[in-house]
C-alpha cells in the first residue's frame, strides 16, 4: 500500500491515528479504545483495508460522532453528543463483532490502598490481564497516612474486633526495626571499590525489607497497576462481586464504575441483570455449596515443602510427538523419534534463559503441591501460565522467621510480633469467620496451595525464580519444584540449562543495582 491510495487531504486526516499510511504493518494511535475496538470488530467483515475503513465508515460517516470521541474534546455541556457517538460505536459492536472482540480493547487500570489480600484476588485472574505490584523489596512500609494511622486495611467488617491494634502492633515492629536491621546489614556488607553509593544503598536496604516483610499482615495497603482486554475486565468484575469480602465487592463497582468511562461497551454486561449479576450469584453460591461439602481436619505446624503429586509418566513420548508433529504428514500418535536427537534439536542451542522453550513441551504437565509462606506464595502467584489455587491464610501452620534475623540476633522480636498476631487471628476466626481473620495473618505464615504446570512453564518459572538475586524464599520453592521435575524426567529436564540449584548471593541485589550502575553509565555517554 502507499499514500497513493488516499489523497493529499485523506492522509491530512488519517495521519493522526496511523504510524505510517504507506507500509503494510502499523500500529494505532491517539484512538479512544470504544473506536478501536468498534473498528477492528467491522474490519473483520470487510475487505478494505483498516486504514480505509477508519476514513469511510468513522471519520466520514456523520452518525458517527468521531470528532467528539477521537476528535476535539467536547465543550462544556456537549456530552449528550458524546453519549450518542458512543451508541453508535456500541451499535457496530453488536452488528459485526462478537465476544472475541473485547480482546482487542484494553485499559490501564490503576488500583491504590487496597489491601494485599484484594490484591491477590484482582490479580488471580490470569488471562487478559497483567498486574504490576507495589514492591515489599524496594518499598517501606511503615510509611504513615496524614492522620498518622499505618497504611492497612480498615474496614467497618472488622471494627470492633481486635484487628485494629494488632495490626498497629505488627507495623509498630516493623517500622522498629527496619533502620537497625538495615544498618546491621550494611555492617556485614560494607561499599566495596567500585561500587556506586546508590547501588550499595539500594542493595542493603532491599536486604533488609527482605528480612521484614514476613511482618506485614496480608491486610498491609499496596498500589497494583492493572492492563487488560475488555473481556478480561468484565470477567474481573463479575468475579470479584461474588467475592467473599466486601472489599473485593466495592472494588467490583469501582472497577465497573471507572471502566465505564474507557471502554463502556466492554463492561456493559459485567453487573447487568441479566448476565453479570446472575452469574456472580451463581459463583458464590458455588463456593458455598463447596465449603459446605470440604473435609475439614486439625491443621498442624508443617514445615515448607513442595510435593510432586501427579504427573503424566508418558510425558517424554508426547512430547517428541508434538515437537514432530508440524514436519511430517502422519498423524500425532505415529510420531516416533529418536528423544535425544529431538530433544537436542528443540533445546540443545538455548543460550540464554529468554530463549523461550518450544510449545512441544506443553505436553508434559505436573501437579505440584507446596507449603511456603505467604510472602513467596505473593512473588509466584503472579505466573499466569499455569493452574493454581491456595488455601485460605491461617496460622495453624506455622511461620518461617529468615535466617538473617537469627544472624542479626533480632528473631525474638520478630516472632514474639507474629506469634501474638497469631492469637488475634485465633480470636477473629472465631468471631467473624477464616475469610476475614486472614487480614491479620503475617506474611511469614504458611500456607498450602497447587500449582498445576506444563513443563514449558516449569522452564520459565525455574529459570526466572532461581536466579541468585531472587529472595531465598521463593528459590528454594523453585529449586524444589525443578528438582520434583527432574526426579521422574531428567531427560526432559536436562535441557533447562538456566535453573541455578547453587546458594544464590548473600547480598541479593547486589550484582543486580550493579548492572543497573552500568546501563546508566551507557545511558549518559549516549547522551552526551
Amino acid at each position: 500500500m502507499s499514500t497513493s491510495e488516499f489523497s493529499p487531504a485523506e492522509a491530512g486526516l488519517l495521519e493522526r491515528y496511523f504510524t505510517n499510511l504507506d507500509r503494510p504493518v502499523f500500529a494505532l494511535r491517539n484512538l479512544p479504545e470504544v473506536v478501536k475496538g468498534a473498528l477492528f470488530s467491522r474490519y473483520s467483515r470487510t475487505e478494505k483495508s483498516l486504514r480505509r475503513v477508519l476514513l469511510d465508515e468513522f471519520i466520514n460517516e456523520p452518525d458517527s460522532g468521531f470528532e467528539r470521541l477521537a476528535g476535539t474534546p467536547p465543550a462544556d455541556g456537549d456530552m449528550v453528543a458524546v453519549r450518542r457517538a458512543e451508541e453508535f460505536y456500541e451499535r457496530v459492536l453488536v452488528g459485526y463483532g462478537d465476544d472475541s472482540v473485547a480482546e482487542l480493547a484494553g485499559a490501564h487500570v490503576a488500583v491504590e490502598q487496597t489491601s494485599t489480600l484484594a490484591a491477590k484476588a484482582l490479580e488471580d485472574s490470569r488471562i487478559g490481564l497483567s498486574p504490576l505490584e507495589k514492591s515489599t523489596r524496594y518499598v517501606r512500609f511503615d510509611r504513615r497516612a496524614a492522620d498518622g494511622a499505618y497504611l492497612f486495611y480498615r474496614g467497618p467488617e472488622l471494627a470492633g474486633a481486635d484487628y485494629l491494634p494488632a495490626a498497629e502492633a505488627l507495623f509498630e515492629t516493623y517500622g522498629r526495626l527496619v533502620d537497625p536491621v538495615t544498618q546491621a546489614i550494611r555492617e556485614r556488607f560494607p561499599q566495596e571499590d567500585g561500587e556506586t553509593d546508590r547501588a550499595w544503598k539500594s542493595a542493603t536496604r532491599a536486604k533488609a525489607l527482605d528480612l521484614l516483610r514476613g511482618l506485614l499482615p496480608a491486610g498491609t495497603l499496596t498500589n497494583l497497576g492493572l492492563f487488560g482486554n475488555g473481556r478480561a475486565f468484565e470477567y474481573l468484575i463479575t468475579k470479584m462481586a461474588a467475592h467473599e469480602l466486601p472489599e473485593c465487592q466495592a472494588l467490583a463497582t469501582s472497577l465497573h464504575r471507572e471502566l465505564s468511562l474507557v471502554i463502556p461497551a466492554f463492561v456493559r454486561r459485567a453487573l447487568d441483570d441479566r448476565y453479570g449479576t446472575p452469574a456472580a450469584v451463581r459463583m458464590a453460591a458455588t463456593r458455598s455449596a463447596a465449603s459446605r461439602l470440604a473435609q475439614r481436619g486439625d491443621a498442624a505446624p508443617t514445615a515448607p515443602s513442595v510435593r510432586l503429586v501427579e504427573f503424566d509418566p508418558d510425558a517424554q513420548r508426547k512430547v517428541v510427538a508434538a515437537a514432530l508433529f508440524p514436519h511430517s504428514n502422519l498423524p500425532l500418535e505415529e510420531q516416533l523419534g529418536d528423544v535425544e536427537a529431538v530433544l537436542d534439536a528443540m533445546l540443545g542451542d538455548r543460550s540464554n534463559r529468554r530463549q523461550r522453550a518450544p510449545r512441544a513441551l506443553e505436553h508434559a504437565t505436573y501437579t505440584f503441591e507446596i507449603v511456603a509462606n505467604f510472602a513467596a506464595y505473593r512473588d509466584l502467584h503472579r505466573h499466569r501460565m499455569l493452574t493454581q489455587d491456595r488455601q485460605l491464610l491461617g496460622t495453624a501452620l506455622g511461620y518461617d522467621v529468615a535466617p538473617g534475623m537469627r544472624e542479626l540476633g533480632m528473631d525474638g522480636v520478630f516472632a514474639k510480633a507474629v506469634e501474638e498476631a497469631a492469637e488475634v487471628h485465633h480470636r477473629l476466626e472465631r468471631d467473624l469467620g477464616p475469610a476475614l481473620a486472614q487480614y491479620i495473618v503475617p506474611l511469614a505464615f504458611h500456607v498450602r496451595w497447587y500449582f498445576r504446570a506444563n513443563l514449558r512453564e516449569v522452564y520459565h518459572l525455574c529459570e526466572l525464580r532461581t536466579t541468585p538475586q531472587g529472595h531465598p524464599d521463593y528459590r528454594w520453592v523453585a529449586q524444589e519444584m525443578f528438582r520434583r521435575v527432574a526426579d521422574v524426567h531428567p531427560r526432559l529436564a536436562a535441557y533447562a540449562r538456566f535453573v541455578d540449584l547453587g546458594p544464590g548471593d548473600e547480598l541479593e541485589r547486589r550484582k543486580s543495582e550493579r548492572k543497573i550502575d552500568e546501563k546508566l553509565s551507557a545511558l549518559d555517554q549516549r547522551v552526551r
